[in-house]
Parts: structure tokens; C-alpha cells; sequence
């Protein structure tokens, strides 16, 4: 049987969140917030953790105010499937459908911000680049497809690890989210659901870290491909 403890709180922006204290929880309002994708340096290095990459925006007088590791990536921290930054294609997108491993467990998806800062999350076949994409990251699976719960995910399975996904809100803002604690899939799509979001994107899993200071949460070690944050003049 699963337990859920659950309790209601505004974010930052007014959202009322059914959140769940098993997860680290952040919502942000791109088109108020600065929220980038960052993968390689202007050197061409690989960011890799939430510390490299704080001490290149503090370069450039900006804050890191938030950061999570964004997608899979492959065994040289590229990223796995499709990656966009700045409207450059810098990774093609994966069309592969019968492949092992969960960002092959159809459907997945890509997440992405449009060059007018309006967050999406659609299934990798339904995904189309209309040269208006300014940020995008494929990772899979889907944790909500069009409201419903992946078809593939079992209530009270015995499937846990650390994990983070994101959604998009009713009201446009992104909801982040990552386990405190070992969590199913089914569990971490639920918050998603309860939340109201339409559609949410599983992320990674075990190797998943946030920076979220203002929450106490600070984990900068790590080894990522894609790192999506906020920063802050």
C-alpha cells in the first residue's frame, strides 16, 4: 500500500502546489525568470555540476539561483537525444523506439522553451522544430501523457530510486521535481497529476542532483550532461 503525505502551499508566484515532502519542489514563471539550458562552457567544456557552473555565471555577474540536472547523456556527458540551445541544434533528436533502458520506455519526450519563453512538453513524435525553439532537452519516459499516467508505470512497484522530473502547471509556470528519498515512477508521475499538469517529463534518475538554495539544498557534486537553471542579475 502507498502512503501519501501531502500538504498545500503557494509558490513564489501564487500557484497553489499539492506538494509532497518526500520531494524537493520548484516552480518558475520563464516568462519572469531567467531560466536557461547550459551544457559546454564558452571554451567548450563541459559544465558537469551545479559548482563549475556557478562560478561561470558569477563571471558574468549573475546569480545561480536554481539548478538540476537536465536529461541523460551519454558516456561522454553528451546529451542523449535531442539538445538545443540558443535556437542551435547542438544533439539531434533520437527517434529510436525499441531500445532498452527508460529513456527508450515509450513514449518520452522533450521539454523545451520557445524563443518567447512559453514552456512545452511533448511526446518525441509529436515534437516539431518550427525554428522557434529556443531551449529543448529529450529525455524519456513521459511521467504524464495528456493527463494520464504512463501505461508503463505500476502503482506500489518496487522500482525505486532517486529520481526528477518536470511539468508544465495550468498557469504556464514549470514545475520541478526532485526525490528526497527512493520513489517509483508511478509515485513521482502522481505529484505531476495532482498538480495539474497535462503533460510531465521524467528526467534521470539515481545520478540527480538540485541546487536550490534558498530551500537548504545545495549539491554540487555531480556529473551531468544538460544542466537547466535559473540565474539572476
Amino acid at each position: 500500500m502507498t502512503i501519501y503525505f501531502l500538504v498545500y502551499g503557494l509558490s513564489c508566484f501564487g500557484q497553489l502546489i499539492h506538494d509532497d515532502d518526500r520531494l524537493l519542489v520548484y516552480t518558475v514563471d520563464p516568462a519572469k525568470q531567467e531560466l536557461r539550458f547550459f551544457w559546454k562552457n564558452n571554451d567548450g567544456i563541459n559544465y558537469s555540476n551545479f559548482q563549475s557552473l556557478r562560478q561561470e555565471v558569477a563571471k558574468k555577474n549573475k546569480q545561480l539561483v536554481f539548478a538540476m540536472n537536465g536529461g541523460m547523456y551519454k558516456s561522454d556527458r553528451s546529451p542523449q537525444g535531442l539538445y538545443i540551445e540558443n535556437g542551435r541544434i547542438l544533439a539531434k533528436i533520437d527517434t529510436t523506439n525499441k531500445a532498452s533502458g527508460n529513456f527508450y520506455m515509450q513514449p518520452n519526450g522533450v521539454f523545451y522553451l520557445t524563443k518567447a519563453q512559453r514552456p512545452v512538453i511533448c511526446r518525441t513524435d509529436a515534437f516539431i522544430n518550427d525554428n522557434n525553439v529556443e531551449y529543448a532537452t529529450q529525455s524519456g519516459p513521459m511521467l504524464l501523457i495528456d493527463g494520464t499516467i504512463h501505461p508503463k508505470f505500476n502503482q506500489g512497484s518496487s522500482n525505486i530510486h532517486i529520481r526528477n522530473g518536470v511539468g508544465v502547471l495550468p498557469n504556464g509556470h514549470v514545475l520541478f521535481a526532485m526525490s528526497k528519498e527512493e520513489i517509483n515512477f508511478y509515485d513521482l508521475a502522481t505529484f505531476f497529476k495532482l498538480n495539474g499538469c497535462l503533460n510531465a517529463l521524467y528526467l534521470d534518475g539515481f545520478v540527480s542532483r538540485t541546487y536550490l538554495p534558498s530551500k537548504g539544498w545545495e549539491q554540487l557534486d555531480g556529473t551531468f550532461g544538460v544542466i537547466i537553471a535559473e540565474t539572476r542579475n
